[in-house]
Parts: C-alpha cells; structure tokens; sequence
C-alpha cells in the first residue's frame, strides 16, 4: 500500500513538472513585441500614471521581459476607441469599462484583480425616515460617478435585486461637494459607494455608521482586468498571461507599493480572466438603456 502512493506520488511530480516544462517550451518559442503601450481606464492623464501606477509599469516591464510605455487617456471610455486604433496593446480596466474594451475594441481578457469584498452599498442619513429600497422612489440617490461600476452600476443592480424600477429613483452626480454629510441636509436622500469607499469616507468625514447607516449591499462584483488588443497574438497573449500568474506575488507588491493604489487593492489577488463574470455588468447596462456601449 505504501509503494502504491509513493509510486502514484512520483507520477503525480512527474506530471506537474512535465507541464512547467512545456510552459517553459511554450514561452521560449514566443517572441515578445519590444513595446506594450498601456493605458490605466481610471487614470486620467500621463501624470497620474507616473504618479501612481509607475512601480507597477517598471515590474511588468520585467515580468513580461519587454518595454511597457504608458499611454494616458482623458476619461472612463477613451481606452475602447484608442486600442481599436492599435494606439494601445494592453489595458488595466475596471469592470465597467472592461465590458466596453470587449465589446468595442474585442480585447482579450488575461488576467483578473479582485478585490477583497469588493460590493456597492447604499447609505441613508438615520433620521430620513428611509428605512427600505422601495422608499427611495421619487428619491435622489447620489452615485458618485456614472458608469463606475462600484458606485452606479452595482447601485442599480441592487435595485434590481430588491425589484425597485431603477428609473423611479433620481439617479444624479455629486456635485464639488460629495461628501456623505449631505444626507443629513436633504440635498441627497441616499448615496451610494464601494464599501471600502464608504467605510473611508465615514473616517474621514468624522461621521458615524449608526448616523449613516448602510440601507442595502449588493453582491460580490467582478474584479479589475487586464486585458491585451485583439491584434497581439494569441500566442503573444496567452504567455502575458502565463507570465503575470506566475509572478503575481511580484506584481502584487508593485500594486501596493504606492498609498493610493494599497487604499483601493489590499488584499487583492491576480488570477485568470473569466469573461462571464462581467455579464452582471452587461445586464445592468441593457437596463439602464445604455446597450449601445456594448456594440
């Protein structure tokens, strides 16, 4: 009996370094381009990339073994119609615009970042009155930005779940002000924020969740992505993707080296891309009436 599982162990050793092996083979045999230009979708100009995203660059740079240039854009959109133009060959999107790169530019998901409970909650100030989703008809409800996933979409999808017609709730911007105190003077009824958002924006305001309370969370949402132009090859591809796994302790630590980025991904992790997780995005888009970013 023993020998069986020794025997059955080498095999199972054999195995797994037989296919290091060929992950190996497979890399060496694919020549990289000597640049990717990448864009970050909520990063909006070349000096917050610099700023804030600049220990990731110089670590993909060496996990990919090849240049990495940033490209900046001016707004949550701007990647779908540059990476179409061939201006881009590698994106880090948020799951909103994720949808959009797919639909409009046909970009090949490789790998996911998802963050630890990443979920889009609802706040109402105690004393509103407000005490369920059905009252926030005819109600403001403050998003934070439109088309963020985190904020507007998940929001709305709340509303879905909870079967409250997402177009009988006023659904608006802040303003200069976004501050959560608001609520307490009428200007909003409710606001909605990531939970890591919200629960920041509690410290910071000096606010308190009993005054604030959280009315309703949504589901677990799909994480970042990064995702290359359909005209890099798919052999191209799938070694970015191979690549990025395997040191995703590496890239990791890049990610978090900066204050801004370790607020918004500690405890994040890298694994595969799945497109189908992004489809509870799509649906909340078809919703809302906006169907014509995804053709």
């Amino acid at each position: 009996m023993k020998r069986r599982h020794f025997v059955t162990g080498s095999l199972l050793f054999a195995s797994g370094c037989s296919a290091a092996t060929q992950t190996r083979s497979t890399q060496s045999r694919v020549t990289m381009p000597k640049k990717l230009r990448f864009a970050v979708t909520d990063a909006k100009g070349l000096e917050a990339l610099q700023r804030d995203y600049e220990p990731f660059r110089a670590a993909l740079a060496e996990v990919l073994e090849t240049n990495i240039e940033f490209f900046p854009v001016e707004n949550l959109l701007a990647a779908a119609p540059a990476m179409l133009a061939g201006e881009i060959d590698f994106a880090w999107a948020g799951p909103s615009e994720y949808v959009v790169l797919r639909a409009r530019a046909q970009a090949i998901p490789v790998v996911t970042l998802q963050r630890q409970n990443y979920r889009t909650v609802i706040a109402v100030y105690a004393g509103s009155g407000i005490q369920s989703l059905a009252d926030l008809k005819g109600k403001t409800l403050d998003v934070w930005q439109l088309g963020a996933a985190a904020s507007h979409l998940g929001a709305v999808k709340i509303l879905l779940d909870a079967g409250v017609d997402p177009r009988a709730v006023k659904i608006i911007e802040p303003d200069a002000d976004g501050r959560l105190a608001r609520l307490k003077t009428g200007k909003i009824d409710a606001a909605s924020r990531a939970l890591s958002r919200y629960l920041a924006t509690l410290k910071e305001e000096g606010l308190s969740a009993k005054d604030y309370p959280v009315l309703a969370q949504g589901p677990l949402l799909p994480g970042d992505v990064f995702a290359v132009s359909s005209q890099i090859s798919p052999q191209v591809s799938e070694v970015i993707r191979l690549r990025m796994l395997e040191r995703r302790a590496k890239l990791m630590q890049a990610i978090l080296a900066g204050e801004a980025l370790a607020k918004r991904f500690g405890g994040s992790r890298l694994s595969a891309a799945n497109d189908t997780d992004y489809n509870m995005i799509r649906e909340v888009y078809r919703v809302i009436g906006q169907a014509e970013v995804l053709q």
